[in-house]
């Protein structure tokens, strides 16, 4: 079953897919990418009317520095009433409001924000926690965050999030983050750099020394590599449509302390990688598999699929199959325990190539419908009304369904 709405309006003029590289020579912190988002496009109306909805007290405050010969955004949050430390290690402090995991997940799913939004901010602190959690040996239930947990973190890590939905970002690569040495004072005394739950969350991805005596990725920053970022390569092919910069803390050194995020839109057919995600069951009620697919898009699947087979001691079951970005594989295999009977989940992942898309709403006497246009390597176009759109309209004015569709098909060809 194809997602509805799927990569919906993330697919802008020409059909091309948005993408978003980060370009990590001095890493990468969450604020850094906030204001690298700003200064690539992103509307701060926009962005600060989405916070809103999280329904914490804050004022963003966004001015342009110079770092370096670079100048570039630099974002931070203001809490009313609170002691005011400043960004310590480039964009966390507590100001005095620590929080616990369970109270942020409970802010975020309490939140008015868009699913896709609420899914990657939830990814973001649920990869935190865990880090913290093999750090100190102990369980992410009791993992009480100091720093990562205060307000403007919470605001760094969803505004992130915000940004890539409004942007309608649809893949993110990055070059290997460059990692600072030294030491650095927390809540936890003074320990190395990277930082213990910094470098945790590290594992698995490219890193390069930066050669510079400062802290250069963050947790946050890292959290962020951890879950948003589909590839880490050089800049791939694309046409270049804006450039951001977003400050980190005034450095001494030659290395402008900054993060640069290049944002353009690939041609032709798009190739990536997805994670697909299987699991076997045989005691699946039929009734309840249509919730199941919602809240796994709700967690950041791309596609989701039913299919009969046949198991162990010839019982008939069911195999779920759903494909995701490579960084939502593991919320979304967590919704799968959560919402179906799967007691195991088989991931790999393996490469896709789609077809250029967008979604045209289109006026028909029946009201606007949108219509999925796709578009191939040789420029033909095809036409697909959405379905959702085009059964509120014929319910609305009693009229016949594939009277609606072909209105609104033949309005997206003209």
């Amino acid at each position: 079953m194809s997602r509805r709405s799927s990569t919906g309006s993330k697919e802008g003029r020409g059909g091309a897919a948005r993408v978003l590289h980060l370009d990590l020579f001095s890493g990468i912190a969450g604020n850094m990418l906030l204001g690298a988002l700003l200064d690539a496009g992103l509307s701060r109306k926009e962005l600060e009317a989405d916070l809103a909805g999280l329904g914490l007290d804050h004022q963003l405050v966004v001015r342009r520095v110079r770092r370096g010969v670079v100048s570039a955004l630099y974002v931070d949050v203001k809490v009313p009433h609170a002691h005011e430390r400043g960004r310590a290690h480039e964009h966390e402090h507590d100001h005095g409001h620590g929080r616990s995991y369970r109270e942020i997940v409970r802010v975020l799913e309490q939140a008015k924000l868009e699913p896709e939004v609420r899914a990657r901010a939830l990814a973001c602190f649920e990869a935190l926690a865990r880090a913290e959690a093999r750090v100190h040996g102990t369980s992410i239930a009791k993992v009480h965050f100091h720093e990562v947990g205060a307000v403007d973190a919470i605001i760094d890590l969803t505004g992130a999030a915000i940004g890539l939905s409004r942007l309608g970002v649809t893949r993110v690569t990055a070059s290997p983050a460059a990692l600072g040495r030294g030491t650095v004072d927390t809540e936890h005394g003074r320990l190395p750099l990277p930082s213990p739950a910094t470098l945790e969350l590290l594992r698995g991805l490219p890193t390069v020394p930066a050669h510079v005596e400062w802290e250069t990725v963050t947790p946050t920053g890292a959290a962020l590599l951890r879950t948003l970022v589909d590839e880490f390569c050089d800049l791939p092919a694309m046409t270049i449509e804006s450039i951001g910069h977003g400050a980190g803390n005034d450095r001494k050194g030659g290395l402008p302390n900054v993060v640069r995020a290049v944002l353009g839109r690939a041609s032709g057919a798009d190739a990536d990688r997805v994670a697909c995600l299987e699991t076997n069951l045989d005691d699946l009620v039929p009734e309840h598999f249509e919730f199941l697919m919602e809240r796994l898009f709700e967690a950041g699947a791309l596609d989701v699929s039913l299919q009969p087979i046949q198991m162990k001691k010839n019982r008939p079951g069911m195999l779920v199959r759903v494909l995701a970005r490579p960084a939502d594989k593991h919320a979304v295999a967590n919704r799968l325990f959560a919402d179906s009977t799967a007691i195991g989940v088989r991931v790999y992942e393996v490469d896709r190539v789609v077809l250029r898309r967008e979604i045209r709403r289109v006026a028909t006497r029946y009201g606007k419908i949108a219509v999925k246009v796709v578009r191939d390597p040789e420029g033909r176009e095809t036409f697909s009304a959405e379905v959702d759109d085009c059964v509120r309209a014929a319910r609305a004015h009693g009229a016949p369904l594939r009277e609606v569709v072909r209105e609104a098909e033949e309005a997206a060809r003209r």
